[in-house]
């Protein structure tokens, strides 16, 4: 599987972004998938996932109520819907993919990863 996040960008705090990844491959909705985030001098941290049917999503304390995440599988597509962005929010963000059962919170359990996508939310 091959992925490719997008829709990164500049925006002031209050501020929204959405972000996609697509997919590449047959087996798209198979895999749960995640969104990861990484700040300058911070390690990765969970921001959201989703089941391979779309029928259970997991968020972070800090983003719960303002970040929906979503998925289209017939267009192998994950979406990251990011409203009332803060100057915190600012990261790369990246999408994964996993078909383990383990913690959907924990980057151990994915298997494969996007290139990144730059979020930077001024104040």
């Amino acid at each position: 599987v091959q992925l490719q996040a997008s829709g990164g960008g500049l925006t002031q705090a209050g501020g929204s972004l959405r972000l996609s990844c697509a997919a590449s491959g047959r087996t798209f909705s198979s895999y749960g998938m995640g969104w990861f985030r990484q700040a300058p001098g911070k390690e990765r941290e969970f921001v959201a996932a989703i089941s391979w049917s779309g029928g259970s999503t997991y968020y972070a304390d800090s983003v719960k109520g303002r970040f929906t995440i979503s998925r289209t599988n017939a267009k192998n597509t994950v979406y990251l819907q990011m409203n009332s962005l803060k100057p915190e929010d600012t990261a790369v963000y990246y999408c994964a993919a996993r078909y383990s059962s383990g913690s959907y919170y924990s980057s151990y359990e994915y298997h494969y990863w996007g290139q990144g996508t730059l979020v930077t939310v001024s104040s």
